[in-house]
């Protein structure tokens, strides 16, 4: 099968799949986050089916929505890779960047790197900052129930990988948890470049948010 028809196939599944997702993670993330991949992987050495095939795949079943299950999310794309006869050699490449690619698996000795990793968790990340990210920051929050902000709870900036994954701090604290630091952490040169304009605007946000919140209290 040829790459554009992969890529559509895939597309179609992920589509279908994420019909009913919360909105900060649904197709139009999915979407996002492929357009740069594929902008970010123009710059990079890389296998160009493997950043699109991951760039579409890496929320298709996120273990926040499955009790914490990590593995879920690589076990449905393997099984719809396996479906259209990929080879094995990518479904596995695909699997791995899955299990690395969140926030929360920095809490861990990173086990797996490559090139792919590098480009789709740097395109994911991106849309976890700037506008978009303030937007889905907020999605997820109300989604959860939790509150936008509460002065009386303060940012926890040393959690383990499993206070971050309970966590039910109000939304606002989620910027110094981690979508402030995402931007230290971008692997490649475009990567850093756009994050760069991101992260300037979710601080004009924040000063913003705090200004209104004094006139308040």
């Amino acid at each position: 099968m040829e790459h554009a028809a992969i890529i559509e196939k895939t597309s179609l599944f992920v589509k279908d799949t994420l019909r009913h997702a919360e909105g900060g993670h649904d197709w139009w993330h999915i979407y996002r986050v492929w357009i740069n991949a594929k902008k970010i992987a123009a710059d990079e050495p890389c296998n160009l089916l493997v950043v699109e095939l991951a760039a579409l795949l890496h929320d298709i079943a996120d273990s926040k929505f499955h009790g914490g299950n990590e593995e879920i999310g690589p076990e449905l794309a393997g099984k719809f890779l396996q479906s259209i006869a990929i080879d094995a050699t990518i479904i596995e490449h695909v699997q791995q960047i899955i299990r690395h690619i969140s926030f929360k698996s920095g809490f861990e000795k990173q086990t797996f790197h490559s090139a792919e990793l590098a480009i789709v968790q740097d395109a994911d990340r991106l849309d976890a900052i700037g506008a978009i990210g303030i937007a889905r920051a907020f999605s997820f929050g109300g989604f959860k129930g939790r509150e936008i902000y509460n002065p009386g709870i303060k940012p926890e900036l040393n959690m383990s990988k499993e206070a971050y994954k309970s966590s039910t701090a109000p939304s606002i604290n989620h910027f110094y948890e981690k979508l402030l630091l995402l931007k230290d952490k971008m692997n490649t040169a475009a990567g850093k470049r756009l994050a760069e304009q991101r992260h300037a605007f979710m601080e004009l946000y924040l000063k913003q948010f705090y200004d209104e919140v004094d006139i308040l209290l």
